[in-house]
């Protein structure tokens, strides 16, 4: 293999990471997940993905493969189907909106949108899951999980951003 295809490959998987993150994570079903006071507490990696990527780079993910992976990741997680791809795209429309709306982009401000736009989908996910379908959830533990989603948005953004660069730096050299 030339030097020239390694550089397509790494290019094509950088420019495409967003995607197959995504989809790692939806065929996985992986949330960190730890045991607190009996507890268990997880966050939620999909919201980050999907936050950072509509809002910074919407072309990365598009909003049927969004749904495809909402409707894996139901049926990974074993949740009636069509719970999460209406919080996915929820997700997307809120981010979208934000993109629109923002003047400045700043970390400070995606973090507070972040904040809302979880307490939302995680608001509408429990009100689905228990009115709707009976599911056994408390809220307390969502909203903390939502929590702590918020609270590490901030470092896989930077991480985000810096995989976005090596992106950018890869196509203005070609």
């Amino acid at each position: 293999m030339g030097q020239g295809n390694i550089k397509k490959i790494y290019h094509s998987f950088i420019h495409a990471f967003p995607l197959l993150f995504l989809f790692f994570l939806a065929f996985t079903g992986f949330d960190l997940s730890f045991f607190l006071f009996k507890n268990n507490y997880s966050f939620n990696f999909i919201y980050l993905v999907i936050f950072y990527w509509v809002l910074k780079k919407p072309d990365r993910l598009g909003y049927g493969l969004i749904f495809l992976a909402g409707i894996i990741n139901d049926v990974i997680q074993n949740f009636p189907i069509g719970i999460s791809p209406i919080n996915y795209l929820l997700l997307c429309s809120i981010a979208a909106f934000i993109r629109n709306r923002t003047l400045v982009p700043s970390l400070l401000y995606d973090w507070i949108f972040f904040l809302i736009a979880i307490v939302i989908i995680s608001s509408v996910n429990f009100l689905i899951l228990t009115m709707v379908f009976e599911y056994p959830i408390k809220y307390g533990t969502l909203m903390f999980g939502s929590f702590i989603t918020f609270i590490i948005y901030p470092a896989f953004s930077k991480l985000f951003d810096q995989i976005n660069l090596i992106d950018l730096r890869q196509e203005n050299a070609e």
